[in-house]
């Protein structure tokens, strides 16, 4: 993915900045910034949900996949994208197997004019043992918990095997032993080669294989780098406006405010 000066502009206001950066396939990183700095609409436009504002003032570069054009469902097959906003529009008397067989058609149901082939329950299965819900199957969403609902949208985003997996804000709500295990299974998905962007809040949920941060503030790309560089206390205060103190233990990330 390569962005060269890229705006998205909503009512006369630049939302995103000029914003340039390069992700290579298979390359993982987490985009964290205050609220309103411009992380969920740079997920947008990777994702195809917004265009991007070209001006003659600039060359503007939005190449996803290697390609400046592209068909939107032809783009989603290669992303699989998980969100608190994507759980909301399913119904409660759904299935999991039905929300994780909507992958294949980026839907929030499975209509008479989809054509289900055995292949697809074949993988809808596979991508359940890989979320760790292949036992939730048959079970009404209603029925699951929080962490077992991300769980089966996890592995809705898996079921068309992507390049890439965005992730905005996936551990919003579970508790501290299920952010864990969801780390260890980003963590797994990255060494299996699958790529990872993630925007979240929390340094603390950052899988220990995500080893490049991109940080954004006022709609720009503040800092894009390794760990190591710039999660330090200095350059996070900076991105917050805020004193804040990073620690570091076991490639594990914590911030507090001091």
């Amino acid at each position: 993915m390569e962005f060269g000066n890229v705006s998205l502009v909503r009512n006369g206001i630049r939302i995103i900045d000029n914003v340039s950066m390069r992700i290579p396939e298979g390359e993982s990183a987490a985009i964290i910034g205050p609220n309103g700095s411009g992380k969920t609409s740079l997920m947008k436009l990777l994702k195809g949900d917004s265009r991007p504002y070209y001006s003659e003032d600039s060359e503007t570069v939005c190449r996803l996949f290697g390609k400046d054009r592209w068909n939107l469902f032809d783009l989603r097959n290669r992303m699989g994208v998980v969100s608190t906003e994507l759980q909301s529009r399913f119904k409660d008397t759904t299935s999991a197997g039905e929300v994780i067989l909507s992958g294949f058609f980026r839907t929030t149901d499975i209509y008479r004019t989809h054509t289900v082939t055995d292949e697809m329950i074949v993988s809808v299965k596979d991508a359940a043992a890989r979320a760790g819900v292949e036992d939730k199957l048959t079970m009404n969403i209603g029925k699951l918990s929080l962490g077992e609902m991300r769980r089966v949208l996890i592995a809705r985003a898996l079921v068309p095997r992507p390049s890439m997996l965005l992730l905005d804000e996936p551990m919003t709500g579970l508790d501290i032993v299920s952010r864990d295990q969801f780390k260890g299974m980003f963590d797994t998905l990255i060494e299996s080669g699958t790529g990872v962007l993630m925007i979240t809040h929390s340094l603390e949920d950052i899988p220990k294989n995500i080893r490049r941060i991109i940080m954004m503030k006022n709609g720009k790309i503040y800092k894009d780098g390794m760990k190591d560089d710039v999660l330090t206390s200095a350059t996070v205060s900076d991105l917050f406006s805020s004193e804040i103190e990073v620690t570091e233990k076991d490639g594990v990330y914590q911030m507090r405010v001091v």
